[in-house]
């Protein structure tokens, strides 16, 4: 549900077929990949116009999804997914992560939904519009990893989740602030996700959904995505340096999302070229890794094809609007 390679891809000029990165698609071919969403990540503190960069980040995903038209298809909607499969394509979902690329604007969200995007994370970690992340620092600038922050979503976030849901825009709630996720659950019907997050009782970091979360997310037919950073798969000894990422512990977290939430609410986020390269599953190419350690910790084939695709599949033919088009 979450990577960040088109960015890497946007600012060094390397191609999407073959790259230095953790996903690639001769590495998702390795990997029998079904669908990659692709995050727009924008750090609005480095830009002058989120929005502008946002649409310049798009515009090097169109090029580089159609140079490469042999191995994948854009998907508007869950028929394309399966329409692309069915002629032998990979997948690929237009994302957007940090909300401030909106700059307050709902003309802006429905021109984004236009250009084919069909997922947003409404915060990175800052504040925007939208509301706040779950990322308090104190006094001096320094983050408090495990404090969860209460602020919830501002009167524009409001109407802006209520927009993407009217569109067909899936919400995504990774790095939002507690009150923010609750006032999504507040004020949307459909299913909403947490595209790179993993369980706070596992490791306690404010990135981590809490258990009450995860049942909220099941209840609704919502999924999370474990996201393989090690610093939200194990617990630091120290901030200054990440935990290694194991298959161990990714699966941990997913015997406990699974017992906390049942087993419909976990899914794949990896968060791929997002996070350190301290990976024993180092690229989107070793996947059947995670497959085989998930069958080794008891679940069924069922269980895993669950994780692995069906899920979020259950969540695209809810959420997204059949034509890919406004209602």
């Amino acid at each position: 549900m979450h990577c960040d390679t088109m960015g890497r891809i946007h600012l060094d000029g390397q191609c999407l077929k073959e790259n230095k990165y953790h996903v690639d698609l001769q590495k998702m071919i390795k990997a029998d990949y079904l669908v990659q969403n692709f995050a727009m990540f924008i750090d609005s503190r480095s830009v002058e116009s989120p929005f502008k960069a946002a649409v310049e980040m798009i515009d090097t995903y169109e090029r580089e999804i159609e140079k490469n038209r042999a191995y994948i298809r854009k998907a508007l909607s869950f028929r394309d997914i399966v329409d692309n499969q069915a002629d032998g394509k990979m997948s690929a979902v237009l994302t957007l992560e940090e909300g401030a690329v909106l700059e307050g604007k709902l003309s802006y969200l429905r021109t984004f939904y236009r250009m084919g995007v069909r997922m947003m994370t409404l915060t990175w970690n800052y504040e925007n519009e939208i509301g706040v992340c779950n990322l308090i620092k104190d006094g001096e600038g320094r983050p408090l990893f495990r404090e969860r922050n209460p602020k919830g979503l501002t009167t524009f976030g409001t109407e802006a989740v209520c927009e993407m849901e009217r569109l067909g825009m899936i919400v995504d709630v990774s790095h939002l602030s507690d009150g923010g996720f609750w006032d999504v659950a507040k004020h949307t019907k459909k299913p909403f996700v947490a595209s790179h997050s993993n369980a706070a009782a596992v490791c306690d970091v404010c990135r981590n959904l809490t258990d009450d979360m995860i049942r909220c997310l099941g209840d609704r037919g919502g999924v999370m995505g474990l996201n393989f950073c090690g610093a939200f798969l194990t617990q630091p000894d120290s901030w200054e340096k990440d935990p290694d990422s194991t298959v161990e512990a990714i699966v941990r977290h997913a015997r406990h999302i699974v017992n906390t939430g049942g087993i419909d609410v976990c899914a794949l986020g990896t968060d791929f070229d997002g996070i350190p390269d301290n990976l024993e599953i180092s690229d989107a190419g070793k996947m059947g890794m995670l497959v085989m350690a998930l069958e080794k910790d008891g679940f069924t084939a069922e269980e895993i094809e669950k994780i692995c695709y069906k899920n979020v599949m259950r969540v695209y033919r809810e959420v997204l609007h059949e034509q890919g088009t406004e209602e």
